[in-house]
């Protein structure tokens, strides 16, 4: 029989490992100041936070993980870490579709860490021109939900901005209904995104059959509308109740059990290869025959795997459409610049929104 170790002996054992964590942690953050001196040194500017390096290091963590915290957890928390160490390197700003408490400004969270100036956006449009005009390093757009498609707006927006892609984050989304008052049945006007209301259409038509959908610009403006309004309610995160003190009145109302919101990082920056990439492209064909499989076709021949395709309007001329295509790896390897090069030749026009790393599980 395994001897019980006293409860004082482990607190003991406790103490001492969060000293070496302190000591561990700050003498990381002073390598960081270090790295900025250095930079700065050699001359960089701009921003010093690097995508490809930050996913190369959380995939090493995780690599080296034995247990008994998960990967996931493991790698919430060194990035924390990394993002404090950044911001005494240098502080970073990011917008977000704002206000504050909204799914996007989660996602910046959940990217960069707590440790970053997150600034709101009133649109999305308003996002890119907040980075293009250099008044914050990064943007944070939705761009595909896992239930209801892509943004049509971030979509859109990518065929007038010179912005790359650096970056992309998943957030699980949890639907809540909330209001100033806790009586689910008088509720007569429901408020939230309009991607909010279609991700709920189910819930809302089994429990609240008869009451309004009012779409509104986020999930949190919908929270700040119904504050102290008697007879209606709002759908968000729990973030948005907190913000604006409502109760939540039903929780996890999302019709889909795995409703998942991808974000994309928007910016200046260009990453590196890290072995785990996507690359997503811009292409025109103009209205010919066989344009799709003209651009399918140099990815199947160099076998490189396509994660999503979608195809808007060109707005250049009347049913004239441009293809938004997700392929994985990087540009820089040989097997996609190869099939690139390809693509080129066949195509209008080809435009590379970014190559990037994969999303860290987090």
């Amino acid at each position: 029989m395994t001897a019980v170790i006293p409860l004082a002996e482990l607190r003991t054992q406790i103490d001492a490992i969060d000293e070496q964590l302190l000591h561990l942690i700050n003498q990381r953050a002073s390598c960081a100041i270090e790295v900025a001196k250095t930079k700065l040194a050699a001359g960089e500017q701009g921003s010093f936070y690097r995508p490809d390096r930050e996913a190369l290091v959380l995939r090493r963590i995780q690599q080296l993980n034995a247990g008994p915290l998960a990967d996931a957890t493991i790698a919430r928390f060194f990035r924390e870490i990394m993002s404090a160490c950044l911001a005494l390197e240098k502080p970073l700003e990011v917008a977000f579709l704002g206000p504050e408490g909204t799914f996007t400004q989660q996602a910046a969270y959940k990217h960069f860490g707590h440790a970053v100036n997150t600034v709101p956006a009133v649109s999305i449009a308003d996002i890119f021109n907040t980075v293009e005009n250099e008044q914050c390093q990064f943007g944070v757009v939705p761009v595909e939900n896992s239930t209801e498609g892509v943004i049509n707006h971030t979509l859109d927006r990518f065929l007038v901005s010179p912005l790359k892609i650096c970056g992309e984050v998943e957030v699980r989304i949890h639907q809540n209904l909330m209001a100033s008052f806790e009586d689910h049945n008088t509720i007569t006007e429901v408020y939230s995104h309009q991607q909010s209301l279609a991700q709920c259409r189910l819930w809302l038509d089994k429990h609240l059959p008869n009451a309004i959908r009012t779409p509104v610009s986020s999930n949190t403006e919908a929270a700040r509308l119904v504050a102290n309004q008697a007879n209606k309610a709002a759908i968000g995160p729990h973030g948005a109740a907190e913000l604006y003190g409502l109760s939540i009145i039903d929780s996890n109302i999302e019709d889909e059990p795995n409703n998942t919101t991808r974000f994309i990082i928007v910016g200046h920056q260009v990453s590196t290869s890290t072995g785990r990439d996507k690359t997503s492209l811009l292409i025109s064909t103009g209205n010919q025959p066989g344009a799709l499989y003209k651009i399918l076709a140099p990815f199947a021949q160099y076998g490189i795997g396509m994660l999503h395709i979608e195809s808007r309007p060109s707005r250049q001329g009347l049913w004239e459409y441009v293809f938004f295509i997700d392929i994985e790896g990087h540009c820089e390897d040989e097997k996609v610049a190869k099939a690139l090069h390809a693509l080129k030749n066949s195509v209008n026009m080809l435009k590379i929104l970014g190559s990037y790393p994969c999303a860290v599980i987090a």
